[in-house]
């Protein structure tokens, strides 16, 4: 990356070291990104608006544009910038798993955008948009991505989640 980004994510990273270390903070973004892992939480959501909606298509729907989205961002997207991670000196409060692709762009942040944009086909954009930007800044807070990876996940995700709803609903 260059170095006006790599200093700008140094400076929000300082800037954010103000709520680590906060039992309650960190808790509730370490519980974040780990049930985001995966996309565990989106799968889980995506069900239990279907059963809801009394609605298969809902979940089918979600599970396929989250799939596409991981193929894209975690394969090609990721092997074309191959930026390494954090430095994480200290111990985690809490134990996450540590992933070995590319930091850039974050794929937790590229899936949560997909997820709000699909489970928002039914309102409550709100709410959707708010849990993936908790997922997504939960990558920050735990120190697996920069800021800037997180902003590229954000766009990334926001474009392929247009893409999918558009192509949901020309579908259902």
């Amino acid at each position: 990356m260059p170095d006006a980004i790599d200093r700008l994510d140094d400076a929000l990273d300082d800037a954010w070291e103000a709520l680590r270390g906060n039992p309650v903070i960190d808790r509730i973004f370490y519980t974040a990104s780990e049930a985001a892992d995966f996309s565990v939480l989106w799968h889980t959501l995506g069900v239990a608006q279907a059963i809801v909606k009394n609605d298969p298509k809902v979940a089918i729907a979600l599970s396929a544009a989250l799939g596409v989205e991981s193929v894209l961002i975690n394969g090609p997207v990721k092997s074309m910038f191959k930026r390494s991670r954090p430095v994480q000196d200290a111990p985690r409060p809490l134990n996450l798993r540590q992933p070995k692709t590319s930091s850039f762009p974050s794929g937790h942040a590229s899936a949560a955008m997909v997820a709000a944009a699909m489970l928002s086909r039914n309102g409550g954009n709100a709410a959707w948009y708010s849990l993936a930007g908790l997922v997504a800044t939960s990558r920050i807070h735990v120190r697996i991505h920069h800021a800037s990876d997180v902003a590229g996940g954000i766009v990334a995700g926001a474009l392929l989640g247009t893409v999918a709803r558009r192509v949901a609903d020309a579908l259902t």
